[in-house]
């Protein structure tokens, strides 16, 4: 690991904050508090679970976005450029309601990346450049990965009465991803 370059002589940048417990959590990812929400204790832990795996390959799908939007190429370059942008910050807005929403059922969303590259089930990406056929064909297994578990997650929270996780999971995540498909699919052969 490189020296910092900072020129500071006091050092009191390097040191650790200071924190109330001993490791600095004062939530365990895997505890799911009680919340006053009239939702089954059972319902909640497991719409915590599943959403953390929703937000997990939501972010991937956001990353490969940004990836892709970045890595451009061909004749169609420009409209797909920005339309790659367009859907990266569509996804970056159900990232941000997902994981809002685990915290409110008393949960701790998943956020750093070698932690969401543990728990995603979309398959990661090579480092380098695809061309745009593998982009869009990257891009539709991701969202049908999505759409697969979020349609099997809107089931399983109505049946448990959580309504909440339940309207989130179809008015935004499934509307969103069928939408971002559908402009995706129109750019096939």
């Amino acid at each position: 690991m490189k020296s910092s370059t900072i020129t500071r002589d006091d050092r009191k940048h390097l040191k650790e904050p200071v924190s109330p417990s001993a490791t600095g959590e004062v939530q365990g990812f895997d505890h799911v508090q009680r919340t006053t929400l009239a939702l089954d204790a059972t319902a909640a832990r497991a719409s915590v679970d599943s959403l953390n795996q929703l937000l997990a390959d939501t972010i991937t799908l956001r990353d490969l976005y940004k990836k892709h939007h970045w890595q451009a190429s061909g004749p169609t370059f420009y409209m797909l450029h920005l339309l790659f942008d367009k859907h990266a910050g569509e996804q970056t807005r159900l990232i941000d309601l997902v994981a809002e929403r685990i915290q409110v059922l008393g949960g701790v969303a998943i956020a750093m990346g070698a932690d969401v590259a543990e728990a995603t089930l979309i398959p990661r990406a090579p480092k380098g450049r695809e061309d745009t056929a593998a982009q869009l064909a990257r891009l539709l297994h991701a969202h049908e990965a999505i759409l697969l578990e979020a349609r099997a997650m809107a089931r399983g929270t109505a049946t448990a009465g959580d309504i909440g996780t339940d309207d989130i999971i179809v008015s935004d995540v499934i509307r969103t991803n069928e939408l971002q498909v559908w402009f995706l699919a129109q750019h096939l052969p």
